[in-house]
Parts: structure tokens; C-alpha cells; sequence
């Protein structure tokens, strides 16, 4: 798009404080012809920026400003080449674009910048799992909230599918799993995107609250979603040894109450039924001793005899 190539030409020019035409070229990948058009259009729309002719000319910004037009101080450029680094390799158009960031940076940046852009790699795939597919759509989506477009979503829950027209807010990718929160006439929801069978971008624009923020819109829906799953609780022993691998596997749903006589550790398991939790407990056998609730020690009981039944000898 031409605007963003007026947008790097200046920061180039920021950077260097003068550039040819050629130059200018060969930094955006664009013809030379385009790079001294846009040079003029930067000049006619009335930004500072003038040719010198003759030897060792080009085009410069009056007064041959060399600040870098983002503002950004070297901690703050080295922290935004950090983060965009780290999805670089798998996305071309970031690395594209932050290589042509990179050459805009004031030359004292660059080293660092790009040092810092080749920092991170970040590898979503759990050990034993395979790396999930972003969903197609998802571009779709992001168009769609940057240019506040209106969408008409075939959606799917529990078998049931729905046609629901939204105003696309925001996007949240939560361990490799998206959500869209979008307005509806029933007011803000928030979709998986993995359950969108179909979305289409309609004619209508529309305008987002102008108090909403997606950080404290998010907040909100972990929130619910963590108090609905943890609608039950049960109290339970385990060894200290042992309790920082429970704790990692039941994550924000294992909250420690601290030490007990014998030595061991009261710990209280939540989840969303008293049959979750037996389920996620009955792995431990007896490295574990739920107390109570009742409903959830015999849920572990006939898990047991029903383990027995299929595994069990008949000694």
C-alpha cells in the first residue's frame, strides 16, 4: 500500500537523514521511478522534504533532522524488535516489515535491534503434541476489526450450528486457541474461533465502544470462566515432593492451604463437577488422599471398582 511506503520512506529518511531515489528503491524493494514518486508526493503534501541536485545530493528533510520519527529511545526500539522477533520466522510479512523497520532505525539502533529481533524463538507445540493450526479465518477476522466491518458468522456449539451477525472487537489467541469478542444485539459475547464454520465480512461499518479495552475485556472472561470452573472444590494430602507436579498440572485450580501434622501438604483442588475432580485425582491412586466432599471420594470409589472390573484378576 502506497501509505505505508510513504510512512518507511520517512522513517528511512529519519534515519539517514539523506537518501537517493535509488537508495529508497532498493531498501523498500519498490522501482526507482516509484521511490522518486513517492519522494515527491511526501514533498507536495507538505512535509519538509526537498532535493539537492548534483554530486552527493538526494533528498534530505529540512534542517537534516536524523531523530527517529517513532521517538522510540534504543531500550524501547530493542524491547518492540524483541517481541516481533519472536514471531518473525513464521510469519514473512513481520519479518518483512521489520527489516524495513531495521534500516529505518537510527544506525546507532540497528545492532541491537536486529540482534534483538533474532533473540527469540517461541514454539507454541507442547512436548508430545503437535503444533496446532491457526484457524483460516483468523485473517479474515483481523481485517475485519481494523477496518470495523460488521460479520455474519455460521457458528457451532454442542452440535447445534447458529448464523449470528457480530461487530468483530477484538481477538485473543490463548495458548494457541482463539477467541473473538464481538458485539451482538444481545449484547458482548465471546466466540471460539476453531468452532466458526463460515464468516463473511459484510458492507456495514460500525463503531466500537469507546470505552472498551480487549486487556480488561479478556480480564473479564477468564474471570467468569475460572469462577465457572471452579464451582467445586475438594480438599486433599499430598507429599510436599510431590506437590509441585500437582501444582503444574492442575495450574490456578490447586491452591495450597499448607502443612498438616504427618507432614504432608492440604491442598484444595477446584473444577466445574465433583466428577472432574475425581477424574483428574484417580491417576495419583495413593499418592493422594481426597478428605471430601463425599461426592467426590465416591466418584474415585467407582471409578476404582470400575477399573477393577476391567483390569482387575480374579484374585
Amino acid at each position: 500500500m502506497r501509505a505505508d511506503r510513504l510512512v518507511a520512506t520517512l522513517l528511512l529518511m529519519q534515519g539517514r537523514g539523506r537518501v537517493t531515489a535509488a537508495e529508497v528503491a532498493a531498501e523498500l524493494e519498490v522501482s526507482v521511478a516509484t521511490a522518486r514518486r513517492d519522494l515527491e508526493a511526501l514533498s507536495a503534501a507538505g512535509i519538509p522534504v526537498y532535493p539537492q541536485q548534483g554530486r552527493g545530493g538526494g533528498w534530505s528533510l529540512v534542517g537534516g533532522a536524523r531523530t527517529d520519527l517513532s521517538g522510540l529511545s534504543e531500550p524501547e526500539a530493542r524491547a518492540l524488535f524483541l517481541l516481533a522477533g519472536a514471531s518473525a520466522s513464521a510469519n514473512p510479512e513481520v519479518k518483512s516489515a521489520l527489516r524495513k523497520l531495521v534500516r529505518a532505525l537510527p544506525q546507532t539502533f540497528r545492532a541491537d535491534a536486529e540482534a534483538a529481533a533474532d533473540a527469540v524463538i517461541i514454539d507454541p507445540a507442547r512436548w508430545g503434541q503437535r503444533d496446532r493450526n491457526r484457524p483460516g479465518v483468523v485473517d479474515l477476522l483481523q481485517r475485519a476489526v481494523v477496518q470495523r466491518r460488521r460479520v455474519r458468522l455460521e457458528y457451532e456449539r454442542a452440535g447445534e450450528r447458529t448464523t449470528r451477525v457480530a461487530d468483530p472487537w477484538g481477538l485473543v489467541d490463548k495458548d494457541a486457541i482463539w477467541y473473538l469478542i464481538a458485539g451482538t444485539e444481545k449484547g458482548s459475547r465471546t466466540f471460539r474461533v476453531d468452532r466458526i464454520i463460515d464468516a463473511q465480512v459484510t458492507g456495514e461499518t460500525f463503531r466500537r465502544p469507546a470505552d472498551f479495552e480487549l486487556s480488561a475485556a479478556w480480564d473479564e472472561v477468564v474471570g467468569a470462566m475460572e469462577r465457572r470452573r471452579a464451582a467445586t472444590s475438594a480438599t486433599a494430602l499430598i507429599a510436599p515432593a510431590l506437590l509441585p507436579v500437582l501444582r503444574d498440572q492442575q495450574g490456578r485450580h490447586c491452591e495450597v492451604d499448607g502443612p498438616v501434622a504427618d507432614g504432608r501438604v492440604q491442598v484444595r483442588i477446584t473444577a466445574p463437577t465433583p466428577r472432574m475432580i475425581a477424574q483428574q485425582l484417580a491417576g495419583w491412586g495413593a499418592e493422594i488422599e481426597v478428605l471430601g466432599p463425599p461426592e467426590v471420594c465416591e466418584h474415585l470409589a467407582r471409578l476404582g471398582a470400575e477399573l477393577m472390573r476391567r483390569y482387575g484378576t480374579t484374585e
